[in-house]
Order: C-alpha cells, then structure tokens, then sequence
C-alpha cells in the first residue's frame, strides 16, 4: 500500500515539476500511465489486507500513506521543505493511525 500511494503521490504531484516543459495533455497522460499500476497495488493490498484489517481500517492506512507520500514528493521531487508544523502533524497522524488500528 505505501508503494501504491507513492505512485499516486508521483501522480499528482511529479509533473508539477515540469510544467514549464510539457503540456497539460502531456501531463495527464503521464499521470495516468502512473496511476494504473498504482491502482493495481491499491486493489490488491486493500483485498491482502482486509483479512486483518477492516474496511476502515484499511481506508485509513491509505489515507495515512497518501499524506505522507504527498510530503515526501514534494520535498524530494519539487524541492520544498517540511515544516515544524508538519512534522508535528505527521506525529499526530501516527498517533490516530494507532488509535484507528487498536484492538482492545
């Protein structure tokens, strides 16, 4: 799932890096030959996964890897920096990802 939401994280954000080179067409074909394999990823751990976890449950890790990977392409591809906010953020969203999962 984390593979499959740095695919959409590349996706979404990857040709903003070059978008004084390619078109908007060009751009949203790229993204979308991105996109189908991370769907593929998404479909299969969410099926693998659900036999752990719940619906929810997996709906949430999705979530949670797609805002850390929007993080990480941002820094990495579009050279921006992280915050003190936003790392406070991340550990407040590792915190709801272990209340979301917890089993009594």
């Amino acid at each position: 799932m984390f593979l499959s939401s740095c695919l959409m994280a590349l996706a979404w954000l990857g040709h903003l890096r070059f978008r004084d080179d390619i078109s908007f067409w060009m751009a949203l074909g790229c993204s979308w030959l991105i996109v189908l394999p991370e769907y593929v990823l998404n479909v299969a751990a969410t099926r693998f996964g659900y036999s752990v976890f719940n619906g929810a449950q997996m709906a949430s890790f999705h979530l949670a890897f797609g805002v850390v990977n929007v993080a990480l392409v941002s820094h990495y591809v579009l050279n921006e920096s992280f915050t003190v906010t936003q790392m406070v953020g991340f550990a407040v969203l590792s915190i709801a990802m272990i209340l979301i999962t917890y089993r009594p």
